[in-house]
Formats: structure tokens, C-alpha cells, sequence
């Protein structure tokens, strides 16, 4: 059975990348040089942070969800071979971690700061574990789509 996550796939299955003048766009890998720029934030300060947290909780490849094999890419120890057709427990409880806990100390870490946060999450983790999302809302957090898997 072939991994469709297989950081490298064939390449003779993959169509030749092609120029789509109305989607793509050059690249500037100059940037502004030695000068660099000064963009002026409010209070003169010298940076601007975007705290994004990525949830994706319950939404890891895994036989409870109906795959075929377990996750290989998004843990600890990406590139381990899949276990197929049967859960990866140790993978389970470290997604299993960040729902029950991890999340909500970092919302509240982000309370007691007065600072906003992007939640990027997947639809089946928000379904899985709705009252992440409300406390989102709740606290005036940004909740931004990561697919629904």
C-alpha cells in the first residue's frame, strides 16, 4: 500500500509545474538589502509578533478516524514507518496532550497577557472538542480554517 503522505513521492506520477501569470508571482529572495526598512509600528516598536496556534487534535491519521495506517509525519518521530491498520497509541496521546491540556494552558497563558491569538485549526478537531473553539471566541481570539483534516 502506497503512503499518499510520502515526502517523496515518484516523480514521474507528478505533472510538470507550469508559470500561471494570473496565480503565481516572482519571488524576492533580495528582500531590502543592507538598508533594510522601517516600517513604522505604533509606540515605535522595533517588531510585531503573530501568535498562531495550530490545532489539529483529533484529526491525525489513525484507525479511530477510519484510515488505513496511523500518522507518520505529524509527531515526535516523523518518518516512522505507519502501522497499518491499527492505532499508534504513543502518536494518540501526544495529539491526545494538546487537547486535553496543552491548549488550554496556552489560551490561558495568552489571558493573563492580554494578547490575541490565531487559532488554525481543523474542522474535526473543532467537532471533536467544540468548547476550544467557543473559548476562542469567548476571549476574542481570531479562529482561522486548516482544512477539516
Amino acid at each position: 500500500m502506497a503512503n499518499p503522505h510520502d515526502p517523496n513521492p515518484p516523480t514521474t506520477t507528478a505533472p510538470a509545474w507550469h508559470w500561471d501569470s494570473r496565480h503565481d508571482f516572482p519571488r524576492d529572495v533580495i528582500g531590502y538589502g543592507p538598508g533594510s526598512h522601517d516600517p513604522r509600528w505604533p509606540g515605535g516598536a522595533k517588531i510585531a509578533v503573530s501568535f498562531v496556534v495550530n490545532y489539529e487534535e483529533g484529526a491525525e491519521l489513525t484507525a479511530l478516524n477510519g484510515d488505513a495506517y496511523s500518522e507518520t509525519r505529524l509527531w515526535e518521530a516523523a518518518g516512522a514507518p505507519p502501522r497499518l491498520r491499527q492505532r499508534a497509541v504513543n502518536v494518540e496521546s501526544e495529539y491526545g496532550y494538546g487537547a486535553r491540556a496543552g491548549v488550554w494552558r496556552l489560551l490561558r497563558l495568552f489571558e493573563r497577557r492580554g494578547l490575541s491569538v490565531t487559532l488554525y485549526a481543523v474542522g474535526k478537531a473543532l467537532e471533536d472538542n467544540p468548547e476550544v473553539g467557543r473559548e476562542c471566541v469567548r476571549a476574542g481570539h481570531d479562529v482561522a480554517c486548516h482544512g477539516y483534516r
